[in-house]
């Protein structure tokens, strides 16, 4: 993957691990979780999690009784996900799979493409998905929104400062969120862009599910998340619009399905 020393600074300070369990991430979380256990074969598949960062995701699929193996760049992700239940870890590039043809049922990139500025790459990680899973086996990749950062520095009010908001208004244009007043560059996909990747990568039938809809820009999500009832209505509520075509941009992330 892309790794560039900005790249590397952030996840060196090890914030990932925490980003999903605390606060509006934590939608984002669950929603993936929701929509990952309705299309993942039944226990045990083998799924293998490609840039899957400190295991976040792999814990609950070894936890629900999948075998997953884990691959990420970051020696200090590898090394703390190797320390899950259930879990194998180890170095890797999802350009260029350190495993076998058709050897697995399910491929899961929920970081890669976020950090592979270039569209030649970003097949080329779909398609070495499309090489490693079995027939009628599944690819998910999670992408963020080319209109997330605008979106995102108004929710925090950084949008009131000159840099961040020049970052964010650039973005919209290439998708390429780099630059002064931000901690993490990124690639940010517009969302009709993505079933045309997944097409040459060998994959033309998809579907795409919007995560968090506008509910992460709301002022009280987080109220929501902490109480258990209201939690499930916020996330039933989300279920029913996932993919209403309409509704997919303003979405965080998406994650688009397709089976080999």
């Amino acid at each position: 993957m892309a790794m560039t020393p900005e790249l590397l600074a952030y996840y060196g300070q090890d914030k990932e691990d925490e980003r999903l369990r605390a606060g509006r991430g934590r939608l984002e979380f669950w929603r993936t979780q929701d929509v990952l256990r309705r299309a993942l074969p039944p226990a045990p598949a083998r799924v293998l999690d490609v840039g899957g960062g400190t295991g976040v995701h792999a814990e609950w699929l070894a936890a629900d009784g999948h075998r997953v193996e884990l691959i990420d760049p970051m020696p200090l992700h590898v090394e703390r996900a190797a320390r899950l239940a259930g879990v194998t870890a180890r170095q890797g590039d999802a350009r260029r799979l350190p495993v076998p043809d058709e050897s697995v049922d399910a491929v899961l990139l929920l970081g890669p493409l976020y950090h592979l500025a270039d569209r030649v790459d970003r097949v080329r990680a779909l398609a070495e998905a499309v090489r490693v899973v079995r027939p009628g086996g599944l690819v998910a990749a999670a992408t963020i929104n080319r209109y997330a950062a605008v979106h995102d520095m108004v929710y925090q009010g950084l949008y009131l400062r000159e840099e961040p908001r020049e970052t964010a208004n650039a973005a919209l244009v290439d998708g390429l969120l780099d630059g002064p007043g931000i901690d993490f560059n990124a690639y940010m996909h517009d969302p009709d862009d993505v079933p045309a990747e997944f097409a040459d990568a060998g994959l033309p039938e998809v579907t795409r599910y919007g995560l968090e809809g506008a509910f992460w820009l709301y002022g009280d999500v987080g109220d929501w998340l902490d109480d258990p009832e209201r939690r499930a209505l916020m996330l039933d509520a989300q279920r029913r619009l996932e993919l209403v075509p309409s509704l997919l941009g303003v979405s965080g992330h998406i994650l688009t399905l397709a089976r080999k």
